[in-house]
């Protein structure tokens, strides 16, 4: 078992923190539902979504957020311990990260109710559902996982040997 090394806490707080501070200063400088455009394809906006991605789930009524908070924290508790396991350095990051910006949207369900969302991408009037700083984390971290995972090069690839 690999431990969790100093390297594995700075990743969690530095994502959960800049998460939080996002959504502190988001949420005072804007009203729920406010737009203030950026680009000619992006703005923020600050939307609380009681679902998961894309808003999925947020009509379950009361119980929603208490259901996923249950289901982000079990499934959290499962990435500590395979990210505390892992033997692979840039896996391991990238499972810390997936950890940090699930913490921070752990936070605001319990918070709020929900989950803090603030950046709104689109093209002319389609627009992709909010996200946060959180949810960046999250994706990254899959990716980057994904990536090591089948990138992986294994005892004997690209040897000459035969």
């Amino acid at each position: 078992m690999a431990g969790v090394r100093l390297l594995d806490l700075l990743t969690v707080a530095t994502v959960f923190g800049a998460d939080r501070a996002s959504k502190l200063l988001i949420t005072r400088l804007l009203e729920p539902g406010e737009v203030v455009p950026v680009t000619p394809f992006f703005n923020l906006v600050l939307v609380y979504n009681p679902g998961v991605s894309f808003g999925l789930l947020g009509g379950l009524g009361t119980a929603a957020p208490w259901a996923l908070t249950l289901l982000t924290v079990a499934i959290t508790v499962l990435l500590v311990v395979w990210a505390y396991r892992e033997g692979r350095p840039l896996a391991r990051l990238a499972l810390w990260t997936i950890v940090g910006g699930a913490l921070g949207n752990i936070y605001d369900r319990l918070r709020f109710g929900a989950v803090v969302d603030y950046l709104d991408f689109h093209i002319g009037t389609w627009h992709w559902p909010a996200f946060n700083l959180a949810d960046v984390a999250v994706v990254g971290g899959v990716l980057w996982l994904l990536g090591e995972t089948l990138f992986e090069r294994r005892p004997g690839e690209g040897s000459a040997e035969r």
